[in-house]
């Protein structure tokens, strides 16, 4: 039995549920792992033997063969192109996943991030040689304060959970410069997750604050805690929940009183951008996603970055380097010194200044839209969540009344007596072609389902997914209901899996079989 062979037994013998003698499924073409494909002495190209040579390797030379696989060439092409064609993203279809959406990713923003000018540089290279890069910081730096109302900003933090790690880091050292040794910092229920994960990293304690009847922070719970041993509260707003903090200007009066700071998580700043200025609500600090507001992809397609805009009070602060622009140009501020100002700063956050290819998908994007496209952007976001929410109203439980910002938050009341699961609703929705929602976040509603269209989506694709929402809500009051959503995924290349299994003993590593038999036994 061939190594094909094998792994197609192995697929069927795991539940793969082909019928088929090959394995596929139509043009849905089964693929094995690239070590189960080769055969010894196969290559795709034809190198002549290199030429003998002193071994100068003290005895560490290589005994045997590293065991790669044998592939011709097309094997390896059509191997990667149908591992290709198995990932789902915004550019296969619609992707609902809340709170962290990837958004549409402007082909423009790539094509200026890849030329030569920008693409090929160094870190190292003498600043002479980057005026043009650094003026682009610049004007991105100018945007981010003009946008948020914001005097400063840090360009370095890697990521959104990197520029909380600054924020908090900042206001530390202000609290600290001012002798005031504070311990605790206050955390929304409905706040991000990694925001009491930075504060604890931080050293401080946290507290959390309830969230009222209307998916809002509590303020009278928040007035209560506040005191003398408070640094700050961070606070997301628009929130998990998907709601825009109405009380905000409240909320940032009271911890100002309490002579604490006010962090902001911008992740969601998508949805008020354009709209408001975070500095004419009493926000201090906040880190911003460009991967999210801007386009720029993250996660699993590209590195992050988490600028951190910052109030006059925090400025002095900030994290190296700086950009500032003089008569010879610009330069990159590097070093702390009474004279440029920079005694007070945190230091360096990471190696270099930030994530270059970033900066120009982030630039692209704003000069392309303009201050008015902007705007545009976050009123089509919250008015594509609230269609959503509108669509599905009825089928649906929506958690809280009212309308939403950019994301729509539903409960599982309406699964309540159907015997299927939040869990199992997502999965049926990858038998109808999309990615699930956000499920089981945030945590103050029960059987969470989170869905956010982002801005980028038409009418009719929207009307496409509430029509196949709705056939699903409708089918879970159907008899036999249970039975048919527990076995979704049915037409996946695999059908439902058992993901405990997958994210507590990951098989990551491929052996050869006569290796695995000689592990087991």
């Amino acid at each position: 039995m061939s190594d094909w062979s094998k792994a197609l037994s192995r697929f069927q013998a795991a539940g793969a549920g082909t019928d088929t003698t090959s394995g596929n499924r139509g043009l849905q073409i089964e693929e094995p792992l690239i070590f189960e494909q080769g055969a010894e002495g196969r290559t795709g190209v034809d190198l002549p033997a290199p030429p003998a040579a002193a071994d100068r390797l003290g005895g560490l030379a290589r005994k045997g063969a590293i065991g790669l696989p044998g592939l011709s060439e097309p094997q390896v092409v059509r191997h990667y192109t149908r591992l290709s064609q198995k990932n789902f993203a915004i550019d296969s279809g619609l992707y609902p996943l809340g709170s962290c959406t990837m958004k549409h990713n402007p082909r423009l923003n790539e094509r200026m991030a890849r030329l030569p000018g920008f693409g090929d540089l160094h870190p190292l290279q003498p600043q002479a040689t980057i005026q043009g890069a650094l003026e682009l910081m610049d004007q991105l730096a100018h945007w981010l304060k003009t946008l948020t109302g914001m005097p400063a900003v840090a360009l370095s933090p890697a990521a959104g959970a990197h520029g909380e790690l600054c924020g908090i880091m900042t206001i530390r050292a202000a609290l600290e410069a001012r002798g005031d040794m504070r311990q605790r910092i206050l955390v929304p229920e409905s706040a991000h997750g990694t925001n009491p994960a930075t504060a604890a990293a931080c050293g401080y304690a946290v507290e959390s604050i309830p969230a009222n009847a209307r998916g809002r922070v509590d303020l009278e719970a928040l007035k209560a805690k506040l005191d003398s041993g408070v640094a700050a509260i961070m606070l997301t707003n628009p929130n998990t929940c998907g709601l825009f903090e109405s009380e905000i200007v409240e909320i940032a009066e009271a911890v100002h009183k309490a002579g604490a700071f006010f962090y902001c998580d911008g992740a969601n700043f998508n949805a008020i951008v354009g709209r408001v200025r975070p500095a004419d609500l009493g926000i201090d600090c906040m880190h911003i996603n460009l991967h999210k507001t801007f386009s720029t992809p993250h996660g699993g397609g590209g590195p992050g970055s988490g600028p951190v805009v910052l109030a006059e009070s925090l400025a002095p602060y900030a994290p190296l380097p700086w950009v500032v622009h003089g008569p010879d140009g610009f330069r990159l501020v590097e070093e702390a010194d009474a004279a440029s100002g920079t005694a007070g700063t945190i230091g360096r956050l990471k190696g270099f200044h930030g994530q270059m290819g970033m900066f120009v998908r982030a630039l692209a994007y704003m000069m392309s839209h303009g201050g008015d496209g902007l705007r545009q952007v976050a009123e089509d976001a919250v008015l594509n969540a609230n269609y959503l929410m509108a669509g599905l109203g009825d089928v649906l439980t929506a958690s809280f009344e009212g309308p939403c910002m950019h994301e729509a938050l539903f409960d599982d009341r309406f699964l309540k007596d159907t015997g299927v699961t939040t869990l199992d609703f997502a999965k049926a929705m990858i038998d109808e072609g999309y990615h699930p929602m956000t499920m089981y976040f945030p945590l103050v509603v029960h059987g969470a389902l989170l869905m956010e269209p982002t801005e980028t989506e038409s009418k009719d694709s929207l009307d496409q997914f509430i029509a196949v929402i709705r056939a699903l809500a409708e089918r879970t009051r159907q008899p036999g209901a249970a039975e048919w959503f527990h076995e979704a995924p049915r037409y996946t290349p695999r059908r439902r899996l058992d993901e405990t299994a997958a994210a507590r003993k990951p098989q990551l590593r491929w052996r050869p079989p006569a290796v695995t038999q000689q592990a087991a036994e």
